[in-house]
């Protein structure tokens, strides 16, 4: 009855009626004033414990609210933290399993020119307050998967794979688990102790490091995958990490003529070419709510704001939080993932992804 007796109670204080005695501040304003974790509608979390498991990472235990819904194995989420009166959002994958409820885990790489993941390396506590959309991505372990996954990461890419080993321990599923990690020493991979109980107490997991820190064959080869796993071709496969690694592991497959059973978790914005050569990009920009105007150079929306002297917001610059949405009153813009121009008139572009293919207009 209880679960039952707090959806009714949510969907009394979410009804027009009770959001319309609450204007103009709205009901979370006043929940907020009882409890922080409580809301009509967004997901919040509280950080019950933080660790570091290595000099550039920082691991959070967070205990969502119940408006959170639970999440598939390999999912993200958008993440947001309140820093200096401002929301930052960036997206982190769920580290955690996925087989029953429980506390959900993210481990962050620390850039030491970023704000948000240098400010919770620093500054985050437990007890600490954060924001958080439903788990999102096509990254996902499927419901049905054959006798072997193999699971190729680097780097922090390490996260959602150890979201999806972590869900197959849970699940006892009878198959095998090949692992393959790539980084630069053994200090840097975040989960080492863990990996190590995981294939020293599950015969059926298999876990091998190569170092790039090394000079011979450091990063991602075909001989690394035919040495620790011949039938890799028959595999469900999973990768996840650096930019060079991802393509280097789907070129292989996409050789192999078995692209069809590789799942990629891509988290950067894949480089296009230009229409033209940087130096012949036509067009102006401008920036109509400073009147300030730039020839276009041929790099994103956001990255010529920043180089006229603004600072409109942003959070992941990868095109997936939507927080650099911007007002574009006309002008064609390209997006630097598909190539796609669109000229339509006032629309909502992401100043992140885009870039111009003309005079255009934006309205910061």
């Amino acid at each position: 009855m209880k679960n039952h007796d707090t959806g009714l109670t949510r969907r009394f204080l979410a009804s027009r009626v009770v959001t319309a005695l609450a204007e103009p501040h709205g009901v979370d304003r006043y929940l907020n004033l009882v409890n922080p974790l409580w809301s009509v509608r967004d997901v919040r979390a509280r950080v019950v414990a933080i660790a570091r498991r290595t000099p550039d990472t920082v691991t959070m235990t967070l205990r969502p609210n119940g408006l959170w819904a639970g999440a598939r194995a390999g999912q993200y989420v958008r993440f947001g933290v309140d820093i200096d009166g401002v929301r930052r959002i960036r997206c982190f994958s769920l580290a955690g399993s996925a087989a029953g409820a429980g506390p959900l885990e993210i481990t962050a790489k620390v850039n030491p020119a970023g704000t948000v993941t240098r400010w919770l390396a620093t500054r985050a506590r437990p007890g600490l307050l954060v924001h958080l959309s439903q788990a999102e991505g096509e990254f996902t372990l499927p419901d049905q998967v054959g006798p072997h996954v193999l699971l190729i990461s680097g780097g922090s890419g390490i996260t959602p794979t150890m979201s999806i080993a972590r869900t197959l321990r849970d699940v006892r599923y009878p198959g095998r688990v090949t692992i393959l990690h790539y980084a630069r020493t053994p200090d840097d991979v975040v989960y080492r102790a863990e990996l190590a109980r995981l294939a020293r107490t599950c015969p059926r997991f298999t876990v091998t490091y190569r170092y790039t820190g090394s000079k011979r064959n450091g990063h991602f080869r075909a001989q690394h995958l035919r040495a620790i796993t011949p039938d890799y071709a028959d595999a469900h496969a999973f990768v996840c990490g650096p930019a060079g690694l991802l393509d280097a592991v789907s070129r292989h497959w996409a050789a192999e003529g078995i692209s069809d059973r590789l799942r990629i978790e891509r988290f950067t914005v894949a480089g296009a070419p230009f229409l033209g050569d940087p130096g012949t990009v036509a067009g102006e920009l401008w920036f109509s709510r400073s009147g300030i105007r730039v020839p276009g150079d041929g790099r994103t929306l956001l990255e010529q704001a920043e180089a006229a002297g603004l600072r409109p917001a942003f959070g992941c610059r990868m095109g997936i939080c939507h927080t650099c949405g911007s007002h574009k009153p006309e002008g064609p813009v390209r997006d630097v993932r598909t190539g796609v121009i669109s000229a339509e008139p006032d629309e909502q572009v992401r100043l992140c992804v885009n870039t111009p293919a003309g005079d255009v207009e934006i309205a910061i």
